[in-house]
Order: structure tokens, then C-alpha cells, then sequence
């Protein structure tokens, strides 16, 4: 039986040919790397390779590292396997891998999105004959509105608040959905504050792309200053002493699993938007249709039901597991401070 252009691994997905990891979850001698959430760049690797664009970001997570970038659509060998960064959408500085040996080509996603958030490179599909999917949101219950409308109801939502005197307090992972946030929201309305966690990813992405004007809390920051503004921060201060400051406040939470009846209730929040960095059913389905390949793995969230789905339309479909977590680990990255090991 033939051996596959790429294997999952106790370590991670291995490209034996190369002798090179994608996305390993244990230390590893070399690491081409997706992006940086903390369940696809760890610390320990002996060399990182990623997009140039990912490279402040990784180090602020990880500090120290042995790291080289590259461009996208950039051709680099090893071994004489041909590997490329392509872009993927997801936040700022993430990729898509695409792997190519002896005509055979594979394209691994890590997380992508395929709508244009207009601050991370849009998704480009890339033509493969095997295609390494995540399926964080792999259900047809999952339809995404589009961003401007979820926009255009965040920025009502603060207006109201401002109207009765009351602070808005927005949650969003502090690496990806807190920029997306801060780049729509609307200046004119009020004042952007942000948690540390937020700025201190704010001001490595500012290295990268343009953002608008935001304001650090510190102890200094007074309760007056914040009234009729918005703030935004990591989900992991919700319920914590950092944020009595705030009151009189109300809340709100921007993910895709504020799609779920009761996601909201049961964060106990006062408001939920829908707004994902990762494809919704249809974007999933159309994305693999784009690459035109006919093998299919998923490796995190919906997997089963996903692959099922796929299989039943005709596709060479299966699971594979991984350390991946999705938005999961969206959270671990927001509560980490400069470096995560």
C-alpha cells in the first residue's frame, strides 16, 4: 500500500518524505506552521517555519524562537518536496500549507474562514487532490450572516447603551476576533477601550496592518471615562473583579456559537452576536469544492456528521483525530500573557 504525502502522528501531521512536521502539538525538530492560536504554534519546536507576516505574532506567544517566514505563494523545498504558504483567512497571518511531491499535492488548512474580514489575506482556494479540513462549525445549523450586518448591530447595540448612560463591555479572543471588532466598530460613536491581553496583541498586529485608535485600561483608567464607551476583552474577565470598574455595564459576546439557542444564557451575557473566524456549514462545502479534490479528511469539530455528509455526496471522506481545538483554544491564546509554554 502506498504511503500517504502526509501522516497523523502522536506528534502531529508528518511529511515523511521531508522529515517535517505541519502544526505538531509535541516538540518536534521542524514545524511549518498555520497560524497563531495556541493549539497550532507550541512552544518547543527546534525550528519554525510560517508566513512572515505570523512571525511577530508567534514570537510574542512564544517568545524566543528559531523562526523563518515566507510569502505567500513563495516555493520552498526540502527534501524536494514543494511547500507554499496560501492564505487562509482565518485571522491575520494565517495560512494554508500546500505539499508537493512526485506530482501528488495535499493542502493542509489549519482554521481558515472564506468570508473577507478585510483585515486578514482572503481565503484562496488552491487546487489539491487531498484537502486537510477543520469542521469547527461543521453542521447545517451553522449559517453565518454577513459582517456588515453584524457590524451594523454591534454598532447600534453600543449607540443604545451610550443613550442610557451605560458602558458596553464586548468579548472577543484577544488574537483575531478582538482586531475583526475593533477594525468595524464606529469611532464617531464613542471611544474603543481594551484589556491588556487585547492590547498588547493590538500593538504586535499594528506591526502588520493598520487598526483604529484604542485606549489601554489601566489602574488609572477612571469609572467616568469609560461611561457611554466600548470596551473590548477576553471572555476570561467575564465574572471576574476586573470588570465591576465598568459598572453601570452591559455585555455581549461575538462568536459563532452565539448561533446555539441558549449560548447566551448560559455565558450569562447580555447580548450575542454571530461572527466567526471559521467557515459556516456552505462556506466549508464550497471551499472543498473550489480545490477540487476528491479526498476529504476532517481533523477537528463536527468530524463524524461532516465526513458522513461528504461521503454521501460522493466524496472519499474520513476523520482523523488531532490535538486541534478550534475556537477552544482561541481562549487558552486570550487568557496567556507574553509568553505561553
Amino acid at each position: 500500500m502506498k504511503k500517504p504525502l502526509l501522516e497523523f502522528t502522536n506528534k502531529g501531521i508528518y511529511c515523511a518524505a521531508a522529515n517535517v512536521y505541519l502544526d505538531p502539538w509535541k516538540p518536534v525538530d521542524k514545524a511549518i506552521i498555520t497560524h497563531g492560536h495556541s493549539d497550532h504554534s507550541r512552544w518547543g519546536h527546534k525550528q519554525y517555519i510560517t508566513h512572515h507576516t505570523n512571525i511577530p505574532i508567534i514570537k510574542h506567544r512564544l517568545g524566543d524562537i528559531n523562526v523563518s517566514g515566507r510569502a505567500y505563494g513563495e516555493i520552498f523545498s526540502i527534501n524536494n518536496v514543494k511547500f507554499s504558504f496560501h492564505p487562509a483567512g482565518h485571522i491575520v497571518g494565517s495560512s494554508q500549507i500546500r505539499v508537493e511531491h512526485k506530482g501528488e499535492v495535499w493542502v493542509f488548512t489549519g482554521d481558515y474562514k472564506i468570508e473577507d474580514d478585510s483585515l486578514s489575506v482572503p481565503f484562496e482556494p488552491v487546487q489539491c487532490h487531498t484537502f486537510i479540513t477543520e469542521c469547527t462549525f461543521g453542521l447545517p445549523a451553522f449559517k453565518w450572516i454577513p459582517q456588515q450586518e453584524v457590524m451594523s448591530d454591534i454598532n447600534e447595540w453600543w449607540a443604545q447603551n451610550q443613550s442610557e448612560g451605560k458602558t458596553s463591555v464586548l468579548f472577543g479572543y484577544s488574537l483575531g476576533k478582538a482586531q475583526r471588532l475593533i477594525q468595524h466598530l464606529d469611532p464617531s460613536i464613542g471611544k474603543i477601550y481594551t484589556h491588556g491581553a487585547v492590547e498588547n496583541m493590538n500593538e504586535v498586529i499594528r506591526t502588520i496592518v493598520d487598526l483604529p485608535t484604542t485606549t489601554l485600561i489601566t489602574n488609572q483608567t477612571k469609572k467616568e471615562e469609560l461611561s457611554g464607551n466600548i470596551i473590548i476583552a477576553p471572555p476570561s474577565v467575564h465574572g471576574g473583579t476586573w470588570i465591576k470598574k465598568m459598572v453601570p455595564y452591559v455585555t455581549a459576546s461575538a462568536s459563532g456559537w452565539m448561533a446555539f439557542r441558549g449560548a447566551r444564557r448560559r455565558r450569562a451575557i447580555d447580548k450575542g452576536f454571530v461572527l466567526s473566524d471559521h467557515c459556516d456549514w456552505e462556506g466549508l462545502l464550497s471551499a472543498i469544492q473550489e480545490t477540487g479534490a476528491s479526498k476529504i479528511i476532517s481533523t477537528h469539530g463536527y468530524t463524524d456528521i461532516f465526513s458522513r455528509y461528504l461521503r454521501e455526496i460522493g466524496y472519499d471522506a474520513l476523520t482523523e483525530k488531532t490535538q486541534y481545538e478550534g475556537v477552544l483554544s482561541e481562549i487558552e491564546t486570550e487568557k496567556g500573557s507574553e509568553v505561553i509554554k
